[in-house]
């Protein structure tokens, strides 16, 4: 695609409209659902770890199962579809996955027990970073000077066991497309031995429209506000689907360097997106 391309899907947001009245009691009876249940969770993960900090230190043998439960019930609340391709790896490592939406933490999650990797923002953002801190999400900030800290921090979940799940393209799309990786967040991989003992797993996340409705009706990108979008997903009375794609594991030292990895990671994603534009 050029880049003209390239800019133009930025800059072409869906429509999102207000609610009817329909929509409405949707909005309050699975919103309300889905609040009782997520921070209901999150109330149950805090205690928990109160425990299990002491006990067991960064290791989290308990608590990734609540976050698990509750991203699995929202899929039920929502009544969006999930299905599952493939099978999630054993070994130690990382998840990589194309971005398409917010709801991507709640597929992911659902699918497997996994940190994410975010930019340090979120960490502010009200209720979303609250919820992203209590679950152990690594966040990182676009310095050079925080390099060297945050490369020690991720070596440390790694060798912990915890798999961490990253975005490679660096920001969210439309849904109908994969954006060219970026290769940094791959170095980790590359020091202090890790890449002899670490796999690294493609994931495709495949947002499928409800009948009729724009094929990027599920994204969120550009300059979209988080409000009207969830707004829109909880108004929606027949929901589309949402399709997860495990592509086998490859061991980091099968390539020479993060820029190989990446490229290998993003040929295979790409390549298993029915509705990825070129």
């Amino acid at each position: 695609m050029s880049a003209e391309g390239q800019s133009d899907w930025r800059d072409a947001p869906i429509s999102v409209e207000a609610p009817g009245v329909v929509g409405w009691l949707y909005v309050i009876l699975r919103g309300g659902i889905l609040g009782l249940v997520t921070y209901g969770g999150l109330a149950i993960l805090l205690f928990l770890r109160l425990i299990e900090r002491p006990l067991c230190g960064q290791a989290r043998p308990v608590t990734p199962f609540i976050t698990q439960g509750v991203c699995k019930a929202a899929f039920v609340i929502l009544r969006l579809r999930l299905t599952v391709t493939g099978t999630p790896m054993q070994q130690k490592g990382a998840v990589v996955a194309n971005h398409a939406s917010w709801l991507d933490i709640f597929t992911l999650n659902a699918v497997q027990r996994l940190y994410f990797v975010s930019k340090a923002e979120v960490a502010g953002w009200p209720g979303i970073g609250w919820l992203a801190r209590a679950t152990g999400t690594v966040f990182i900030a676009r310095k050079g000077t925080e390099a060297k800290r945050q490369q020690e921090v991720f070596e440390n979940r790694l060798r912990a066991g915890h798999k961490l799940c990253f975005f490679p393209e660096g920001t969210s799309t439309d849904a109908i497309r994969v954006l060219p990786f970026k290769s940094s967040l791959f170095q980790a991989f590359y020091t202090h031995g890790l890449d002899r003992v670490m796999f690294i797993q493609p994931v495709t996340v495949v947002y499928h429209a409800p009948p009729g409705k724009d094929a990027r009706y599920y994204g969120w990108w550009g300059d979209m506000s988080f409000g009207p979008h969830l707004l829109l997903t909880l108004a929606t009375r027949r929901q589309g689907r949402v399709e997860v794609i495990f592509h086998p594991e490859v061991p980091v030292d099968a390539f020479p360097n993060r820029k190989d990895l990446a490229a290998h990671c993003e040929r295979v994603i790409r390549a298993s997106h029915p509705l990825a534009v070129e």
